[in-house]
């Protein structure tokens, strides 16, 4: 078989994939069109063509959501903790078998390659069987006060209808993250996915309802206008939680539209990821986590490494390195086999990303390897490793969101320390050193919620994903995970 028809098959196997997925606004167990008979478009990042139309949500859209999820969460929250454990235990068998088709879908709206994103269908399915397991394992406590006059049981509740909003970079998992502890805990959700990125969110929508989980649990309303949406929800007094995965300037503003009501709040939000290569590291393995850290979804990703810091001594040779593999990559449509780099998620990225390469080179960076975006269609941008980066280069500051890998020199620890520390955010951070004593030295030293020790890859449906500063509040997966969408209850009573 041909190269060329292999390509003719995969595309054909998206547009089947695509075409099959339910387009509609689902509310309280049914797909409806919006109010207002308005819907937009779907665009393939790799062609710039539209392969789908989705119902453009509004706020009387909004609202029913959200009263179809205060609706139902007495009644949900009272479900048998095992009924709800096998809703996702089932909803993780279907995503699994359905893996293929749910990478086609991927690829086809946010440019990811195939294998990547046959990847994510894995990770995001493993967050339903991780609190499928939590689920039944909601515990509670009991004690007596201390001066043994009364007994202390405490309980765990549902916290209640919850407002999920999650981005479109990782667009299967990071619903999976949000909607799986809400359903274990017994929280009813109204969910705004990506507009860039829906059909991943809508197939999954159609996996719950067939796993068995009752109408108006999960409400789910696509828009193009994240506010006309949103800020219902917020002001209705009837949502006691928000989720939100996305930028630290949408998320300040959601912080305080839940002042207002005294919600709980999760929020994951934007990184300036540290990754630090000391002259006792394996370089070989420092290449390969800084690849993997920088090159995960692109550089698309809030956990990626933007800032790339190598001790003087071995910063040559590490720069010659990671050049020789990231120059080696192969750049194009994700939907072929074969490609390492698809196309970043919009125009708008692709612009953005080569303005902050072109700013840190007029301010004296070298390119080493890239630095230019392909001829031809589609938001391709060359896999890019810049040396002698200047710390007043833009890309210092801001999240590159791209394939850029900026190398800054350092001569000792304390300096790279605080240079990495030198960030309003601290979602995660990477280091690379054969010392022991080091490793945890620095590891307690970086201002980060997370820290790679000799991996480029932090995230995981087991350990809890979150940062400090302007990157968040809260935790996502592992074991308090589910801890975010439960209140705590105590009942005191005289001891008998």
């Amino acid at each position: 078989m041909t190269a060329q028809t292999s390509t003719s098959r995969t595309a054909s196997s998206a547009r089947a994939a695509v075409e099959g997925i339910s387009t509609g606004l689902y509310i309280d167990g049914a797909w409806v069109e919006s109010a207002s008979g308005e819907r937009f478009d779907v665009v393939n990042p790799a062609t710039e063509e539209v392969i789908a139309t989705v119902a453009n949500g509004n706020a009387e859209d909004a609202q029913r959501a959200i009263e179809a999820a205060g609706a139902a969460q007495k009644d949900w929250a009272r479900t048998a903790p095992r009924e709800r454990s096998e809703i996702l235990r089932r909803a993780y068998d279907l995503i699994m078998a359905r893996q293929e088709e749910l990478a086609l879908v991927m690829t086809s709206e946010m440019g990811k390659p195939l294998a990547e994103a046959r990847g994510e269908v894995a990770y995001a399915a493993e967050f339903f069987r991780w609190f499928s397991e939590e689920a039944v394992r909601i515990g509670g406590d009991q004690t007596i006060t201390g001066d043994g006059k009364n007994r202390i049981m405490v309980t765990k509740e549902p916290v209640g209808p919850c407002v999920l909003i999650t981005p479109w970079n990782f667009p299967l998992a990071m619903g999976t993250r949000k909607i799986g502890p809400a359903i274990a805990a017994g929280c009813t959700m109204v969910f705004k996915p990506a507009n860039l990125t829906p059909l991943s969110s809508l197939a999954l929508v159609d996996i719950l309802i067939e796993a068995g989980l009752p109408a108006g649990v999960l409400n789910v309303v696509t828009t193009k206008s994240a506010s006309s949406v949103v800020t219902p929800w917020m002001e209705s007094g009837i949502a006691r939680k928000v989720s939100f995965t996305g930028s630290t300037g949408v998320g300040v503003r959601l912080l305080e539209q839940a002042a207002q009501h005294v919600m709980r709040s999760s929020m994951e939000l934007g990184g300036n990821a540290p990754l630090i290569v000391f002259e006792d590291a394996d370089l070989d393995r420092a290449v390969e986590g800084a690849f993997a850290a920088k090159m995960r979804n692109m550089g698309e990703a809030c956990t990626a490494a933007n800032r790339i810091f190598v001790q003087a001594s071995v910063a040559d040779a590490f720069a010659e390195k990671l050049a020789a593999r990231l120059g080696a990559l192969r750049v194009g449509d994700g939907a072929v086999e074969g490609t390492d780099v698809g196309p970043l998620v919009e125009e708008k990225a692709l612009v953005k990303v080569g303005e902050l390469v072109d700013d840190a080179v007029a301010q004296g960076a070298r390119v080493v390897t890239g630095g230019s975006r392909p001829e031809g269609k589609g938001y391709f941008y060359s896999p890019t490793v810049l040396t002698n980066v200047s710390p007043t280069a833009q890309l210092m500051t801001e999240e590159i969101f791209g394939p850029v890998a900026p190398l800054i020199p350092f001569d000792t620890e304390d300096e790279v320390v605080a240079m990495a520390n030198d960030t309003p955010w601290g979602l995660a951070g990477y280091l690379f050193t054969q010392d022991l004593d080091r490793a945890f030295r620095v590891g307690d030293a970086l201002e980060v919620g997370m820290v790679g020790l000799n991996t480029g890859i932090v995230s995981n449906p087991a350990a809890p994903f979150g940062g400090i500063k302007a990157s968040g509040l809260g935790r996502e997966g592992g074991r308090v995970g589910i801890e975010e969408f439960l209140e705590t209850k105590y009942m005191a009573m005289p001891r008998a």
